[in-house]
């Protein structure tokens, strides 16, 4: 079994990957942690000196390249994983990859990610909060065709991420 976690970037994916590595003891990995590993450089430098072009088809390479093992897994994708190519119909396209989608509001979205923005390379740029927000909604809309095609999908605003394992755990059986 493989758990893919999607959604956009700030929703709890990595967070949320840590704890149910935790509950069923199945490894956790982190996609842009596993593409920064292999070019040996951040995300952000990534973007910046080779492009989002060359970013995403490294991160397709090494998403195949990670759900091709055997063991099974929890993966954290990138916001964007999903979204280019056929992507999703891939993630979607075995038996035993179950692709949780962690919604989060543009609300929570906005606030979590303005804290954070000097390390995510699609935001760094945007200097004020009502900017960010016209940024994720605009995002968003462009992105939730995909998020929404995930097997299992929770709605994470006003829950603790205790709250968030349990639904995840009530909708997957080992």
């Amino acid at each position: 079994m493989k758990i893919i976690l999607l959604g956009y970037m700030g929703s709890g994916k990595s967070t949320i990957g840590t704890e149910l590595e935790q509950l069923f003891s199945i490894t956790f990995k982190d996609l842009d942690i596993e593409i920064e590993t292999e070019e040996r450089m951040n995300t952000s430098e990534i973007f910046s000196k080779k492009g989002e072009i060359y970013f995403r088809k490294k991160e397709r390479i090494v998403l195949e390249s990670i759900l091709e093992q055997k063991e099974d897994l929890i993966l954290a994708t990138g916001g964007g994983t999903p979204c280019f190519g056929d992507s999703m119909d891939f993630l979607n396209s075995k038996p035993d990859f179950i692709t949780v989608y962690l919604k989060a509001s543009i609300k929570t979205l906005t606030n979590r990610l303005y804290k954070d923005k000097k390390n995510r390379p699609l935001i760094s740029h945007i200097d004020t909060i009502e900017k960010l927000e016209d940024f994720i909604r605009k995002h968003l809309f462009e992105r939730s065709y995909y998020y929404n095609q995930a097997k299992i999908k929770v709605e994470t605003d006003e829950l603790s991420v205790e709250e968030i394992v349990l639904k995840i755990r009530e909708n997957i059986s080992i």
